[in-house]
């Protein structure tokens, strides 16, 4: 039985020395540390120390969209609303007269009142912080610009929503506006369920 062993150690440190070899080359591989290029050597951006990766870059640099009222940096340092689109007054109004929708230029109702302060639209369920930021574009910051949609301001609005396309009418904004605008907060609660 010694015989046989004896003729087996060289194969077995063979063995050891290739096994050694392979694992050597699996932990260099593994760190993926240099990439080879075109003759010159490149760094991986999840290396320690290696620059953040460009196309990301602009994101992690990019200010907020929408900065939450409830954050501690809003009330530090508050940023005006955007106000509303306004169309020419065709004539003057009596001052006893209530301020109503006017339709704009090229656009669904606003009300004209610059001074008026942004509603929190996400109270509309189907509203979230991205449409806010695309509605305010559009001029549209508070509940009585959505409750005195007509039909053609909902599709001229809705045709610039993208892939939020067809939540005015499935979730009916201009219902729950009118709702919000009456502070009926029980019928909007037997509607649209509980806000908040």
């Amino acid at each position: 039985m010694t015989g046989s062993l004896t003729t087996f150690i060289p194969l077995i440190i063979i063995g050891l020395v290739l096994l050694v070899i392979a694992v050597w080359l699996l932990m260099r591989l593994g760190k993926s540390t240099d990439v080879v290029g075109d003759g010159t050597l490149k760094r991986d951006v999840l290396d320690e120390g290696a620059a953040p990766a460009a196309r990301n870059q602009a994101l992690i640099d990019a200010a907020p969209a929408v900065v939450p009222s409830s954050a501690p940096e809003a009330e530090a340092s508050p940023k005006p609303a955007p106000a509303p689109r306004q169309a020419p007054a065709a004539e003057p109004r009596p001052s006893s007269e209530p301020t109503s929708p006017e339709p704009g230029p090229s656009g669904p109702a606003v009300v004209s009142d610059p001074g008026a302060v942004a509603d929190d639209l996400r109270q509309i369920k189907g509203i979230g912080p991205k449409l806010v930021t695309m509605l305010a574009e559009e001029g549209v910051t508070r509940f009585e610009h959505i409750a005195a949609w007509n039909e053609s301001d909902i599709e001229s609005i809705d045709a610039k929503l993208g892939r939020f396309q067809g939540r005015i009418v499935r979730d009916q904004w201009v219902e729950q506006a009118k709702l919000l605008i009456s502070g009926d907060k029980s019928a909007y609660a037997e509607k649209f369920g509980n806000n908040g």
